[in-house]
């Protein structure tokens, strides 16, 4: 099961620097010129999760298996990308395959590197993108529309059903608001999907400020973050030159670094937390003495389901799922504690899977 965050942004705002330090490495190239990012870079890394030592303690395992989240660094857009500007079908066509949209912002004044608008407004250049995505899902719809109508007047149902799905995205889109704001009905969200509307992902903020602005943010900051308020979405603050420099350290001198530059933690362990939250994702943990795993599942997953993620005969086999929940279990000192105290618990297929639960899944072969 992957999912994938696309990070999206204006040339020049710091989406390729994020990325090597997301990913450790120099598989993006990050310079001083549009365009530079032109194949879409995909680098998957473990989700920080402290659970996960914890757990593997009480159990003594061999190993930790964090569960990871997929990250593609997407060529700059710029203005008239919707009419195919830059590389404005490539970055679209790229962008559609995500789930989630990571919009950097460059919050920052650096006379060496240009801004593509000439001025520095975060803001601006979050509209700048955003109406490209509008204008192109926008174009999409209104192509589509005009058929599905002349089936819906003949009494087609399904034509009728979707139209009236997509006039929702399309009156917001007129409007200049994003296909996301439309309230879908739980039984049209399949439908809603299938649209492969862009601006129906959600979107996390990230907004890339100065090192000196690192631990507090500054005043093109504090502008995207009333934005992000604004529209009921994230809004992560950190500056990717420190992350890239953190990044490359050693394990052990991390901690010495950012408390030096006065940060209680690593930027991009948040906006990765952030990332995964956005995806509406929660995890789920295997415990014992070869390893200690991390499982990631969206919220709302049934057990059969849960399971499935680790291997498919044990969906189709399912009987029932050991369940303990994660206080429990480190409180009582492991597994066998915590069924001393009773606190280990056997669920069914209809079981909707909690955030933290530990699982020993029975299944019949």
């Amino acid at each position: 099961m992957g999912f994938k965050c696309g990070i999206v942004g204006l040339p020049n705002v710091g989406k390729s620097t994020l990325f090597n330090a997301l990913t450790q490495t120099a598989a993006a190239q990050a310079a001083n010129y549009p365009f530079c990012t032109i194949e879409p870079n995909v680098g998957e890394v473990a989700v920080p999760d402290p659970r996960l030592e914890i757990l593997s303690k009480a159990a003594k395992s061999a190993q930790i298996v964090p569960t990871r989240i997929s990250f593609v660094d997407i060529a700059g857009l710029v203005r008239g990308a919707s009419k195919g500007e830059g590389l404005g079908n490539q970055f679209l066509g790229n962008i559609r395959e995500v789930d989630a949209i990571v919009h950097v912002l460059r919050c920052f004044e650096d006379g060496d590197i240009t801004h593509v608008e000439g001025k520095i407004d975060p803001v601006a250049d979050a509209d700048t993108v955003d109406t490209e995505l509008m204008l192109a899902d926008l174009d999409s719809l209104e192509k589509r529309i005009v058929p599905l109508e002349k089936k819906a007047k003949n009494g087609d149902k399904e034509a009728i059903a979707l139209a009236a799905i997509m006039n929702k995205a399309l009156v917001l889109l007129r409007e200049g608001k994003p296909a996301r704001l439309a309230k879908i009905e739980p039984d049209e969200q399949s439908a809603f999907e299938q649209l492969g509307l862009i601006t129906s992902k959600p979107v996390l903020y990230v907004a890339n400020v100065d090192e000196a602005s690192a631990a507090t943010g500054n005043a093109f900051s504090a502008r995207v973050q009333e934005k992000a308020k604004a529209e009921g979405a994230e809004c992560v603050v950190f500056s990717a030159r420190i992350e890239s420099e953190i990044a490359v350290l050693p394990p052990e001198e991390r901690a010495d670094f950012l408390e030096a530059v006065g940060l209680p933690e690593a930027g991009l362990d948040r906006m990765i937390r952030a990332g995964y939250a956005l995806l509406g994702l929660i995890t789920y943990f295997t415990v014992g003495p070869k390893e200690t795993r991390a499982w990631t599942i969206v919220k709302g997953t049934k057990a059969p389901k849960a399971a499935g993620v680790i291997h498919t005969d044990f969906e189709k086999g399912f009987i029932r799922a050991e369940t303990t929940a994660y206080d429990d279990y480190v409180a009582a000192g492991g597994e066998a504690g915590a069924k001393e105290a009773g606190k280990m618990r056997l669920e069914g297929k209809d079981y909707v899977v909690k955030d933290g639960d530990i699982l020993m899944f029975r299944f019949a072969n």
